[in-house]
């Protein structure tokens, strides 16, 4: 974990005439169905948004904070006792409040900001494992592939039963998607093309909407690390946006004799090194899942959902 002290202190109109409102109309309905920018690069988030550097962990005396940018120097502040989630805190509700930007000091002022890395980035695959995507192209999986990283709405090509994966993603930075929304850096791994396991920067929002102080804007089991729809994370291991993360994923394909299922799938989750599902039974796929039959093997799906999302360090080891 690297700890540094709070930079606290680094922290148009337009008018147009005649046929040239017109084609100022045309262009802001062209801006609005692009949506919010997402930045794909740390160094270009800093360079062009000053709320980037702010957003993130800290720690002040006993407590934990989470900052998370609403865009325009907002912020969701979440403060818990005991230190942040997995790191001390107590499991009872947090403060949370929507602060401007030079209210940020109340919060944070003479606090550590705190960069906290799975540890499991950059696991290296073992001698049996199928490497999936190692930054190169590959007859193992279809799609894009740029700048070293798989992108969301890519697949394996071949099909797979009962296997550990290992998965590094990076969320994009899209502070002008409201908190919790389905459009904040969203995309899924779909485990034989049938369970969803949610993947969305929903950093810094909790797994119970009586806590949040704020109207979420999706089911709580459709943030990050949610089985979608059927199950919330047991922890809140979400971390920034454009910060690398890890799904280590012990997944047990149902079994069938016949046509007849006689055993559910099973699948416990590592977010960033910590536990989240622990040997959850799923009766049927999860999200759009749930609509596809179920069969002893599948692809691994890198849904594909309108926002940058990438991919790296993909490998899996076949179980019996």
């Amino acid at each position: 974990m690297k700890t540094s002290l709070l930079p606290i202190s680094t922290i148009a109109s337009i008018s147009m005439l005649g046929v040239f409102l017109v084609a100022s109309q045309a262009q802001g309905a062209d801006e609005k169905k692009e949506g919010p920018k997402a930045w794909t690069e740390p160094d270009t988030a800093a360079a062009e948004d000053p709320d980037f550097l702010i957003q993130g962990e800290y720690k002040k005396g006993d407590s934990g904070i989470q900052v998370a940018a609403l865009s325009e120097g907002k912020f969701y502040v979440t403060r818990f006792a005991g230190g942040l989630p997995d790191d001390g805190w107590d499991g009872k509700k947090p403060e949370t409040a929507v602060v401007e930007r030079d209210g940020l000091d109340e919060w944070i002022g003479g606090a550590s900001k705190v960069e906290r890395m799975s540890p499991t980035l950059g696991a290296k695959p073992p001698a049996d494992a199928v490497v999936l995507f190692d930054g190169e192209a590959s007859d193992r999986v279809k799609g894009e592939i740029k700048e070293g990283y798989l992108w969301a709405g890519s697949e394996t090509t071949d099909e797979y039963g009962s296997f550990t994966l290992h998965v590094e993603f990076r969320l994009p930075y899209k502070p002008g998607a409201a908190l919790s929304s389905q459009d904040r850096g969203n995309s899924g791994l779909y485990l034989q093309n049938r369970y969803e396991v949610q993947v969305l920067d929903s950093f810094g929002v909790l797994y119970n909407p009586d806590w949040a102080g704020i109207p979420l804007k999706s089911d709580v089991k459709q943030l990050c690390g949610s089985f979608y729809k059927f199950k919330t994370p047991d922890v809140p291991m979400a971390r920034p946006p454009l910060t690398w993360q890890t799904y280590d994923i012990d997944f047990t394909a149902p079994k069938f004799e016949g046509d007849k299922k006689v055993t559910n799938a099973r699948i416990s989750v590592k977010q960033n090194g910590v536990t989240i599902h622990d040997q959850v039974e799923l009766p049927q796929g999860t999200g759009a899942g749930a609509k596809r039959p179920e069969g002893p093997k599948g692809p691994i799906v890198f849904q594909g959902h309108g926002n940058p999302v990438a991919y790296r360090n993909v490998w899996l080891v076949e179980k019996d």
